[in-house]
């Protein structure tokens, strides 16, 4: 049975920082690409960056410079350091694994987390 299971979410001021977490279990962690999307109220889920196997990097322009996703395959975790937060950033955050880092970008998902609350306050 496959998890993914966020955690680190938050109520925080614009400015801020946070981390948010992903522990993976059920899956062969290494050889899946990983990702972490958001949902705000009324819009569409969109994705904000994804981390392929080889742990390249990708990034959605509005979070370039202010967020870093990085991985930890003895762990089975996939990270998201998120700096300097906006009001704009506030949204449930979903953790996402795809068999290649094409189906992350393309939101072609084989699992998803449950996801964390993110909430940037002004």
């Amino acid at each position: 049975q496959v998890q993914l299971v966020e955690s680190g979410g938050g109520l925080v001021q614009a400015g801020g920082s946070l981390r948010l977490s992903c522990a993976a279990s059920g899956i062969s962690f290494g050889y899946y690409a990983m990702g972490w999307y958001r949902q705000a109220p009324g819009e569409e889920r969109e994705l904000v960056a994804g981390i392929s196997s080889g742990s390249s990097t990708h990034y959605v322009n509005s979070v370039k410079g202010r967020f870093t996703i990085s991985r930890d395959n003895a762990k089975n975790m996939v990270y998201l350091q998120m700096n300097s937060l906006k009001p704009e950033d506030t949204a449930v955050y979903y953790c996402a694994a795809g068999g290649n880092i094409n189906r992350i970008l393309s939101s072609n998902i084989n699992f998803w987390g449950k996801g964390t609350l993110v909430t940037v306050s002004s």
